[in-house]
C-alpha cells in the first residue's frame, strides 16, 4: 500500500537545540569582584548543593580563577560556622 504525502518530504530538518548557553564571563567577572568574599553567605549557597558540596566549573559558570576562590571562601566560610559542613 502506498500512501501519497502531500507536500512533506520523508526527510525532517532536524534541528539541534543547546541545553545550556554558554556564557562570555563568569558572574564574578561581570561584577568585576576580585575574589569572592566568605561572609557572602547568600552567594556561597548558590554555589553549593543542599548537601553542603560546591557545584562544578560548569554547573556553576565560574572561571577557573573564581572557581578557586569560592572553594577557599566556603572553606572559611565553614570554618567560622557561618556554613554547615553537610547539609
Amino acid at each position: 500500500m502506498a500512501r501519497f504525502m502531500k507536500g512533506k518530504t520523508k526527510a525532517k530538518s532536524r534541528k539541534k537545540k543547546n541545553r545550556f548557553q554558554e556564557q562570555a564571563k563568569c558572574r564574578f567577572c561581570r561584577e568585576k569582584i576580585s575574589e569572592v568574599d566568605f561572609k557572602d553567605v547568600p552567594g556561597l549557597i548558590k554555589l553549593s548543593t543542599q548537601q553542603g558540596k560546591l557545584f562544578s566549573r560548569k554547573r556553576s559558570g565560574n572561571c577557573a580563577k573564581h572557581q578557586r576562590s569560592s572553594i577557599l571562601a566556603l572553606k572559611r566560610a565553614r570554618f567560622i560556622g557561618l556554613m554547615p559542613y553537610v547539609g
